[in-house]
């Protein structure tokens, strides 16, 4: 395949002119990797297609939401449906119920939700009500973990704040920075120590995989010791579900490694492609918002018909574990195969690329690995991964503009698009061998 971007470079240089930095999200600007973003026209099922005609097997699904893969027959005929009723009435209606439901049936030990509308917003929501519960102050994070643009989470930062360099952003005061106390993730001595030392922590919030440095599992026990911790020392354990909820299994990650948070934030694919967020918990701390409590979160938009009907939709095929298997085999099948392309150019016998995975996330990081927090994320030779992204974008496959973005699998993948991303990698991969630093 040989891709041509005439009619994309023109639309994004006019999108430079009226846009900031031609985009509404930073990474997509292609900065981490040079040249100009093909300018998408529509997906369907696994494929995008851009202004220029050239069509790729995806592996962005809109940074995660689209599981069932782009413009699924049963999500566009419930937008289709809900669009014909009103797109907003601002009041409760019986489909924000019946989602909020199904999201209890997930998360078992919750009790009540929020619906709010982004994962920034539900992460925000969800550190300010640990805050009230407790009567403190201090967040504990880890580093380069994205928990959205709130200014107290813009601190140490990853995924685009890291792919630009800017782990901690101006116009954030340094009295709010000074409430988050940052740790390396899969560090629990870390943590402990965080936790003695300053009696003032309310909460820690953590993704329980790391989708915004790279895919990076937690090691062994981890999680489960992050949670004793936590309560040992009066402070909440919140979960940045914002990637994993809904994508690692129907009860996200807190099902896969059968440990349980306080609180929840949830995002990308409870909305089914639509803004749609959420935080659930326990009714004792869920009841402290308004207006069954003083804690004050609101929003125009928050249960709007048309996200709650696209996420409605999404969800219903996933509550069949022959999904999450279908997911898990397509994961497996090409993380197994990226490593034999890899091997084959050399690039593992000389320790220059690790390939992790959990379930449908995966990250081809070149560094020797196993990349375990942000410090070994650092170590990656984004030059190299430059190399590696544009020669799939040439062979017909889109992936993520950065080294420190997660791949994702939809169920709309097939086995032959899996066949056909690894044989374009083997070509890729030697690509990225040359240009290894």
């Amino acid at each position: 395949m040989m891709v041509r971007l005439a009619k994309s470079k023109v639309a994004f240089e006019q999108a430079c002119r009226v846009l900031v930095g031609g985009v509404n999200s930073p990474v997509r600007a292609f900065g981490a990797v040079g040249g100009t973003p093909p300018v998408i026209a529509f997906g369907e099922g696994a494929k995008i297609t851009d202004i220029d005609g050239n069509t790729y097997i995806d592996y962005v699904c809109g940074y995660g939401p689209l599981i069932l893969g782009h413009a699924q027959e049963q999500v566009v005929t419930a937008i289709t449906k809900a669009a014909t009723r009103g797109s907003g009435f601002g009041a409760p209606t019986e489909d924000q119920t019946q989602l909020a439901e199904v999201l209890l049936t997930a998360y078992p030990q919750a009790q009540r939700v929020r619906l709010m509308n982004s994962g920034t917003e539900a992460c925000m929501t969800a550190i300010r009500l640990a805050r009230a519960a407790t009567g403190r102050n201090k967040i504990i994070k880890c580093a380069g973990a994205y928990h959205g643009h709130a200014d107290s989470m813009l601190v140490q930062a990853g995924s685009g704040a890291l792919t630009l360099g800017v782990p901690s952003s101006p116009g954030v005061p340094a009295a709010t920075a000074a409430t988050t106390i940052v740790v390396p993730f899969n560090d629990i001595d870390a943590v402990r120590k965080a936790l003695e030392a300053d009696k003032d922590v309310a909460a820690m919030i953590v993704e329980p995989v790391c989708g915004n440095i790279g895919t990076v599992p937690p090691q062994k026990g981890y999680l489960q010791a992050l949670a004793r911790a936590c309560h040992a020392h009066g402070a909440l354990l919140i979960f940045d579900e914002v990637m994993t909820g809904f994508r690692l299994a129907f009860g996200g990650a807190q099902e896969v490694y059968d440990v349980l948070a306080d609180l929840t934030a949830l995002a990308k694919i409870i909305g089914g492609g639509l803004p749609l967020a959420a935080v659930v918990g326990p009714a004792a701390t869920m009841d402290l918002l308004a207006p069954a409590g003083p804690v004050y979160q609101a929003g125009t938009h928050s249960g709007n018909p048309l996200a709650v009907a696209a996420g409605l939709a999404t969800l219903a095929p996933l509550r069949t574990s022959a999904a999450y298997g279908r997911l898990e085999g397509l994961g497996a099948d090409l993380a197994a195969g990226l490593r034999q392309a890899a091997a084959k150019a050399g690039l593992v016998a000389a320790d220059r690329v690790c390939i992790q995975r959990a379930g449908s996330m995966l990250t081809v990081f070149f560094t020797a690995g196993p990349v375990t927090n942000y410090q070994a994320a650092r170590t990656c030779d984004t030059r190299a991964y430059a190399a590696f992204f544009h020669a799939m974008l040439e062979a017909g496959v889109n992936l993520p503009p950065s080294q420190f973005e997660s791949w994702f699998i939809s169920l709309a993948h097939s086995d032959g698009d899996i066949r056909h991303t690894l044989d374009a990698a083997a070509d890729a991969f030697s690509s990225a061998a040359a240009r290894l630093t």
